[in-house]
């Protein structure tokens, strides 16, 4: 039975690898092992950033629509809670481009939210 030596394999997974460390500084583009290394820590950043960013789109959301509603005169949260009183069930993001893009509408719905709040 001849013997199999994983020469070809090897050079796969190390190409697939160094491929991935492209554009990387110095040896961590050109050596497999901190390459390896580099990608590892890289990939996983990367999977933690797009958790992150979902976060972070979030919290600016709500930081123009905090913005937006004291313009009008009340605040994030009674704002919220006036649309829910409401029945109006509309995202946070469709709320910061109304507060950017539509603003007489946005007036519209805090009207709505300080009705529902003071009946």
């Amino acid at each position: 039975m001849a013997r199999i030596k994983k020469a070809v394999n090897a050079k796969k997974k190390h190409k697939k690898i160094l491929k991935l460390a492209k554009g990387f500084r110095g040896a961590r583009s050109k050596l497999f092992k901190t390459a390896n290394q580099t990608v590892i820590k890289a990939l996983s950043h990367a999977y933690t950033g797009r958790k992150l960013k979902k976060r972070d789109y979030r919290k600016l959301w709500i930081t123009r629509i905090n913005a937006a509603a004291r313009m009008n005169g009340i605040s994030y949260s009674r704002f919220m809670n006036g649309l829910k009183l409401a029945g109006i069930e509309m995202n946070r993001k469709m709320l910061s481009e109304m507060a950017i893009y539509d603003k007489e509408g946005f007036t519209q719905l805090v009207d709505v939210a300080k009705q529902k709040l003071n009946a």
